[in-house]
């Protein structure tokens, strides 16, 4: 059926569990996966009265933001290796995490996107937003959402 996955990751447990059982789904179908983490950009800096700009600062910031990326996929990819499948890991920064997930998944040849939700609902949801919600509003690409 599906033979490539998308699993976005953030590092979270619900990540966490949603990538064990994407590996799962993998090792019984024969299919492959790219983990992917959508990485934010880093913030403006702005110049003037109070201002901050450093290029120890930005160096800093872009070192910790890479640095989280690279362990929760690290951490994804220990399990989906525990799992017996193959993956692929993709970063892609910018500021609208499901337009990089959709992104990803048309640039890698995914046939299915597997990811998490939290489950919000009513006025938390609304709030809050649900990068889930618009993934599935926006893809072209079936998605298959874990709870």
């Amino acid at each position: 059926m599906f033979k490539h996955l998308l699993v976005p990751t953030d590092g979270s447990p619900l990540s966490q569990a949603t990538v064990a059982r994407a590996a799962s789904y993998a090792k019984e179908s024969g299919a492959r996966i790219t983990l992917f983490y959508a990485e934010p950009p880093l913030p403006v800096a702005y110049d003037g009265v109070g201002g901050l700009s450093s290029a120890h600062l930005t160096q800093d910031m872009q070192e910790r933001l890479d640095g989280a990326a690279q362990d929760a996929l690290t951490a994804a990819e220990t399990l989906a290796s525990e799992a017996g499948v193959s993956v692929d890991k993709v970063i892609l920064v910018g500021p609208h995490p499901y337009e990089l997930i959709i992104q990803a998944a048309d640039t890698q040849g995914c046939d299915l996107i597997f990811m998490a939700s939290h489950g919000r609902r009513g006025v938390s949801a609304l709030l809050l937003g649900s990068e889930t919600n618009k993934v599935l509003t926006h893809s072209k690409i079936p998605v298959l959402v874990y709870r």
